[in-house]
Formats: structure tokens, sequence, C-alpha cells
């Protein structure tokens, strides 16, 4: 049986190279620009960034769950060294629960749109903001993952097959 899995590769996936930074750079780039949109619409009055926003948010909460699911697969075939751990766990923590976040504001979000669709409170600019500084945060953990603990990257592999990392 697993005979027929495929091998990994030097950065220890069954494919090129790492799929979930792929998948949430839309992410982040969709939930960064609803919230410009909200916030340049809410000042301007222009109400047709708030369907921009509106989409961008449906689409985010959609491709987190799909980056989710490359993140927990890719986790698991980096065998984290101790050092990594803490930070992988707070990462995954972190990116469960933007999970929910996401959905409940997207929800929140269509309340909106289906009721006044050409104005936004301040309390949804407000949470839309937490959850902009969230992402931002969940963006440090990432990007610690990849540039300091080098997770997925061949020298770290390589040295965790020879034994070089606990």
């Amino acid at each position: 049986m697993l005979a027929y899995l495929p091998l990994l590769n030097d950065h220890n996936l069954p494919y090129p190279d790492t799929m979930h930074p792929i998948v949430v750079h839309f992410v982040i780039a969709m939930v960064l620009f609803a919230f410009l949109c909200d916030v340049v619409g809410y000042f301007t009055r222009n109400y047709r960034l708030f369907e921009v926003s509106w989409w961008n948010m449906f689409f985010a909460t959609i491709s987190i769950f799909v980056a989710i699911i490359f993140g927990q697969f890719e986790a698991g075939l980096a065998e984290p060294y101790n050092a990594a751990r803490s930070v992988l766990n707070i990462h995954t923590i972190i990116g469960w629960s933007l999970s929910g976040i996401l959905a409940a504001i997207t929800a929140w979000r269509y309340v909106i749109r289906a009721r006044t669709p050409q104005k936004v409170s301040i309390y949804y600019l407000a949470a839309a903001l937490v959850l902009t500084v969230l992402v931002s945060v969940q963006v440090f953990f990432g990007d610690e993952l990849v540039w300091v603990y080098g997770l997925h990257t061949v020298p770290v592999v390589e040295a965790m097959k020879e034994g070089l990392l606990q």
C-alpha cells in the first residue's frame, strides 16, 4: 500500500513546492483589500466599493479553508524541530481561529449587504479592523516559520534527515 504513495522531494513534499503560502496570500490580499474598500467607501460614500468588499470577503472565507487544509498537510510533513514547534502551534491556533472569525464577519457583512447595501456601520469597520490586525499577526508568525525556522527549505529538510536538528 505504501508503494502507491508519492515520494517526498527535497522540500519534504509530494509536490514541487509549498501550496499553503500561495493560497494564503490570496486570503491576506482579499481581507486587506476588503477592509480598504469598506473604509474608503464609508468615508467617500461610494457604495460600489461595498460590493467589492463583500465579494473579497466571500472568496477570502472560502480560500482560508483551502489554505488551512494545505497548511495542516504541510505542517505534518514538515516534522518541525523543537525550536519551531511552539511557533507552528501558535500559527495553527490563530489560523483555525481566523477561519471562524472570518466566516462570522463575512456572515455579518452579508446581513449588512442584504439590509443596507449602501452603507456599513462603524461597528462592522471596527470588527474588520480587528480582523486585519489578526491577519497581520498571523502573517508575522508564518513569516517566522519560513524565514527564521526554515520549514520546508532544503537546508533544514536535509539537516532534519541527517539528525542535526532535534
